[in-house]
C-alpha cells in the first residue's frame, strides 16, 4: 500500500495505540495490517479470539516485528464490551485511533443478548458503548481519533431513523432498512460525536469512511445471487463495480491516517457510484447532519445502553505523534 493510493503524506504510526474492532477478516484485517506496517501498536478486538490469532499470524508472516494484540470483544452484548473496554483501558491508558470497524447484515429480525435488534444493537449500540467507555483514554492523546465506517446505505430514504421504533419491531422486518438504518445511526453518531468533542474543548476528531463495494463474508446471510455477485473469484467481472478488502481499507486509512482533515468528514471511493477507487471526502446525508436526530439518537443510545457518555478535555493530554 503506497501514500498515492491513500491519497495523503500521513506520518509514522510509532508510539501510537490503534484499536480496531472485527480486524480478523476483510476490511478490519487490511487496515490492521497496514496501521502494523506503520508502526503502530494495533490491537484487534474481535469475537472469536482464535480467528484474532489467526489474523496475527498472518499480518506477522509479512511483518514479523509487528507489534500485535487481540482483545475479545462481543458488540452484540453489553457485557462484552464492558470487559473489552476494561481490558484496553488498564493496558493502554492512551488510546490514539479507534476504529469502529466491525458489523453484521442480518437476515432475518434477531436479538442480541440484551435484547436490542441485531444490526442496531451491533453496528451501533455497541460501538456507542464502546466508544463512550473508552473516551477518557482517547481523549488523551494529542492526536486522539474514532473512525466510524458507515455505508453510502445511510443516505437512502429509508435510512432515515424511526424513533418510534428504532429497533424495527413494529412493522415487518426488512433487512435491508435494518442494516441501512444502523449505518445511518453510526453516521449520525459520528457527527453528534464530533459536535460534543468541540464543545468540550477536546482535540480529539471524530470522522467515517464508507469502503464502497467490497468482496467480503459479510454478506454470506444474504441472498445467493449477492453473494454470487461478490464472491472475489468473479473479480474479473464484477471489478467495475467491487474491490478487494485492502481497497476498501483505504478509506478507512484516509480517516484514520489524513494529518489535515476536520472533524465530522467522511470518506469513500472516487470511482463508479463510489464503489471503487481511491479515497476522496464524500457526501453526508442531510439527516445525519440534523442536530436535533444527534440529540435524540444520543439520549436514546444512553438510555438502551445505561450508561453516561461523558466528553471532557484532558488537562495534560499526553504528547505523542499526531496523525
Amino acid at each position: 500500500m503506497t501514500e498515492h493510493t491513500i491519497g495523503v503524506q500521513a506520518p509514522d504510526q510509532a508510539g501510537r495505540v490503534a484499536v480496531v474492532t472485527g480486524a480478523n477478516a476483510g476490511i478490519g484485517l487490511e487496515t490492521a495490517r497496514e496501521l502494523a506496517a506503520r508502526d503502530a501498536t494495533v490491537v484487534l478486538a474481535c469475537r472469536n479470539l482464535d480467528a484474532a490469532g489467526l489474523a496475527i499470524r498472518q499480518i506477522k508472516a509479512g511483518l514479523p516485528g509487528a507489534d500485535l494484540h487481540a482483545v475479545r470483544l462481543d458488540l452484540s452484548s453489553l457485557d462484552s464490551v464492558a470487559e473489552c473496554a476494561a481490558q484496553l483501558r488498564a493496558r493502554w491508558p492512551v488510546i490514539d485511533l479507534l476504529i469502529n470497524n466491525a458489523g453484521v447484515m442480518a437476515s432475518s429480525y434477531g436479538t442480541t443478548s440484551d435484547g436490542f435488534e441485531t444490526d442496531f444493537g451491533t453496528n451501533f449500540l455497541g460501538h456507542f458503548a464502546l466508544t463512550g467507555r473508552l473516551i477518557d483514554s482517547i481523549t488523551a492523546s494529542t492526536g486522539g481519533r474514532v473512525v466510524t465506517v458507515s455505508s453510502i446505505t445511510h443516505r437512502r430514504r429509508a435510512a432515515t431513523l424511526d424513533f418510534d421504533d428504532p429497533q424495527s419491531t413494529a412493522k415487518r422486518f426488512d433487512a435491508d432498512v435494518a442494516y441501512a438504518r444502523s449505518k445511518m445511526a453510526g453516521m449520525v453518531f459520528m457527527v453528534e460525536l464530533q459536535r460534543r468533542l468541540t464543545a468540550a474543548g477536546s482535540p480529539a476528531l471524530s470522522v467515517a469512511a464508507h469502503p464502497g463495494g467490497v468482496r467480503t463474508n459479510i454478506l454470506h446471510h444474504r441472498n445467493k445471487l449477492m453473494q454470487l455477485v461478490y464472491k472475489p473469484r468473479l473479480a474479473w467481472a464484477t471489478g467495475w463495480f467491487t474491490q478487494s478488502p485492502a481497497d476498501g481499507a483505504l478509506p478507512v486509512l484516509r480517516a484514520a491516517l489524513d494529518p489535515a482533515l476536520d472533524g465530522g468528514e467522511f470518506f469513500g471511493p472516487s470511482g463508479f457510484g463510489e464503489l471503487v477507487g481511491a479515497p476522496k471526502p464524500v457526501a453526508i446525508s442531510s439527516r445525519a447532519l440534523d442536530i436535533d436526530t444527534g440529540q435524540r439518537l444520543w439520549a436514546l443510545a444512553q438510555e438502551l445502553t445505561g450508561m453516561t457518555f461523558e466528553i471532557s478535555a484532558p488537562s495534560n493530554p499526553t504528547i505523542g505523534a499526531n496523525p
